[in-house]
C-alpha cells in the first residue's frame, strides 16, 4: 500500500491512527472537519501561497496525481528551477512536497513551506539553536527517498521555509539529539517500516488517550474503547509508552488489575533485570497504583499536603488566549474577587486587531491594571506554565511596557501561583485528566459555551478579525471569563478539601 507524508505525520502524533484510518469502525469516525484543524489548514495554504507569490515557479497543483507526476519528472529533466506542488511517485511512496528546488549540481531537494517555526527548542537567551521537528523531518525524508530512487537527488538534505520566511536547512544524516544517536534518516526508515506493517494489517496496535486526541476524528471512538476496556491510559499521566510496557512485562491490561501488583516483588525483579519495566520507576508505579485505586473505587479527590494560600484583599484568576499559528496573544483575562467587599468582576484586555500595536496595547492594559493594585495585597492564580513562558517572551518584544526585572519579580512572587503545579504535585483526582476543565466540571462548574475549547477560541478570534462581528467577540470573552472562573473554582476546591482534612485530623 502507498505510504504518504501525512501517514508519517499521523504515526508520529498517534501510532494507532494509521491503522484505524483504514481498518477502524467507519461509523464511529467524525466526518465533519474540526473547525480548528480546518482553520490551521486554511492558514497554512494561505501562508504557502503568500510565499510562492514572490517566486518564479512552475505550478503543478492542478490535475490528477498521475498526470502531475509525469509533468514533475519532465520538469526536473528540463531543469526547472522551482516546481510547486509537484508529485513524486516511486514504488510504495507518494509525496507532494510544496516545492522542489534545483541545486547547482542539477539535483533537486524538497522544500516544505510551514506556517510555524522551522525548528523547535530554540532559546535565544541561552543560545540554543534548536533542532528539526520530527514530523517535518520524516515527511522531508520521504520526499528525498522518492527523489533519490527517481535519480533526481543524491544527498539526504532538504529545507523548510518557515513562518518568518527563512530557509531552514534539514541535514537528515545528523543525529536526532545529544541523547539520541539515531539519525533522522534512520528514524524515518524505522517509522516507515512500522507504518507499512499497519497499512498492510500485518500488525495492529491499540488506542491510547492523550492530549493530542481531541483534535482527531477518532477521538470519541477511541475514548469509548478505552473506557469500555478499562485501558491503563485512563489513568492520568500514564501514556502509551508506559501502558505498553506494563502490558508486555506484567500482562496487565485493565486499570483494576494494577491494584494486585506486589511492589516488593516488582522491586526485586527490576534489580535482577534492568530491561524489566524500563522507563517505569518504582515511585512512578506506586503513583500509578494510587491513581488506579482512586479511579476504580471512585474515591474522592485527595490533597496530600497542607496547602496554605495567601490571605489578601484581591484574588485575581488569570488566563490568556493566544494564537500560536501567528505567535500572537489576543486576550488577557482576569476574574477579580475582592475579599473585603465580596465583589467580583471580570476584566479583559483584548487586542481588537492582529497587529503588534494591538498586542502591545492589550498587554500594557493588563500591566496598568496590575500596577493599580495595592502592592503585596493581591494574589494571582493561573493554570499551567504557559502564561509565564508567554509573558517572558512578550517582555522581549515590548520592553517599553514592563522591564524584565518586573516580569521576573511578578512570577517569582509567592503570591503568583501556578495552580497546575499544586494539582500535579500535591493532589489526586478520580479523573483521567487533570486539566482545568476536567477538575472544574468535577467540582460542579460548567461553561456557558456548549463547546468550550482554547483551540476553538483561536478559530473564533480569526473569524472575528475577518468579520468584526461583536457577537463572536462576546463569545470569546465569555469563554475566557469562564476559564478564569474555573481557576477560582479549582483554587476554592483545593482549599476546601485541605480544611476538611484538617478537621478530620483534629
Amino acid at each position: 500500500m502507498t505510504i504518504t507524508a501525512s501517514q508519517l505525520y499521523n504515526y508520529i502524533v498517534c501510532p494507532h491512527r494509521v491503522w484505524r484510518d483504514i481498518y477502524g469502525p467507519v461509523a464511529e469516525k467524525i466526518n465533519e472537519p474540526n473547525p480548528f484543524v480546518q482553520m490551521l489548514w486554511d492558514k497554512g495554504v494561505q501562508h504557502e501561497k503568500k510565499v510562492v507569490e514572490g517566486m518564479k515557479v512552475l505550478d503543478l497543483s492542478a490535475g490528477s496525481k498521475e498526470d502531475r507526476f509525469k509533468q514533475t519528472v519532465e520538469a526536473m529533466k528540463q531543469g526547472v528551477d522551482w516546481i510547486y506542488q509537484g508529485v513524486l511517485i516511486e514504488g510504495d511512496l507518494l509525496g507532494i512536497p510544496d516545492l522542489l528546488k534545483k541545486m547547482p549540481d542539477n539535483h533537486y531537494i524538497p522544500v516544505d513551506v510551514k506556517s510555524g517555526m522551522g525548528l523547535e527548542g530554540v532559546d535565544e537567551e541561552n543560545e540554543e539553536k534548536g533542532r528539526p521537528k520530527k514530523h517535518y523531518a520524516a515527511q522531508l525524508c520521504l520526499y528525498v527517498e522518492a527523489l533519490q530512487n527517481l535519480d533526481f537527488a543524491k544527498d539526504n538534505k532538504a529545507k523548510v521555509i518557515d513562518i518568518q520566511g527563512g530557509e531552514v536547512d534539514y541535514n537528515l544524516d545528523e543525529a536526532m539529539g545529544k541523547r539520541t544517536p539515531m539519525t533522522w534518516w534512520e528514524y524515518y526508515q524505522q517509522i516507515k517500516y512500522e507504518v507499512q506493517k499497519l497499512l498492510e494489517n500485518r500488525e495492529q496496535n491499540k488506542p491510547a488517550m492523550a492530549g493530542a486526541c481531541k483534535l482527531c476524528p477518532w477521538y470519541n471512538s477511541c475514548k469509548q474503547w478505552a473506557q469500555a476496556e478499562h485501558d491503563l491510559t485512563n489513568i492520568f499521566y500514564l501514556g502509551r509508552t508506559k501502558r505498553d510496557k506494563i502490558n508486555d512485562d506484567l500482562g496487565i491490561e485493565r486499570v483494576e488489575d494494577l491494584l494486585k501488583i506486589d511492589l516488593e516483588e516488582i522491586k526485586e525483579r527490576k534489580a535482577k533485570n534492568k530491561q524489566f519495566l524500563s522507563g517505569v520507576g518504582e515511585k512512578t508505579l506506586a503513583k500509578i497504583m494510587i491513581r488506579a485505586d482512586i479511579l476504580v473505587n471512585n474515591k474522592g479527590p485527595v490533597v496530600y499536603d497542607k496547602i496554605i494560600f495567601p490571605e489578601v484583599t484581591y484574588e485575581l484568576f488569570f488566563d490568556i488566549e493566544d494564537d500560536p499559528t501567528q505567535d500572537f496573544v489576543y486576550l488577557h483575562g482576569v476574574y477579580e474577587r475582592n475579599n473585603d467587599t465580596g465583589g467580583e468582576r471580570f476584566l479583559d484586555f483584548t487586542a481588537k486587531e492582529c497587529t503588534p500595536k494591538g498586542e502591545e496595547e492589550a498587554w500594557a492594559g493588563f500591566w496598568a491594571y496590575i500596577h493599580s493594585l495595592p502592592p503585596k495585597d493581591f494574589a494571582v492564580y493561573y493554570y499551567s506554565p504557559h502564561e509565564k513562558t508567554v509573558y517572558k517572551k512578550m517582555q522581549k518584544l515590548y520592553p517599553k511596557v514592563v522591564t524584565k526585572e518586573e516580569v521576573d519579580d511578578f512570577y517569582d512572587s509567592p503570591n503568583v501561583i501556578d495552580l497546575y503545579q499544586i494539582v500535579l504535585k500535591s493532589t489526586d483526582w478520580p479523573l483521567s485528566s487533570y486539566g482545568i476543565k476536567a477538575i472544574a466540571v468535577y467540582l460542579g462548574f460548567s461553561w456557558r459555551d456548549e463547546s468550550p475549547s482554547g483551540a476553538l477560541s483561536i478559530q473564533w478570534y480569526n473569524d472575528y478579525l475577518n468579520t468584526q462581528d461583536e457577537k463572536i467577540l462576546k463569545r470569546i470573552l465569555e469563554y475566557n471569563e469562564d476559564d478564569c472562573k474555573a481557576t477560582m473554582v479549582v483554587k476554592d476546591g483545593i482549599e476546601k478539601i485541605t480544611k476538611e482534612n484538617e478537621n478530620k485530623g483534629s
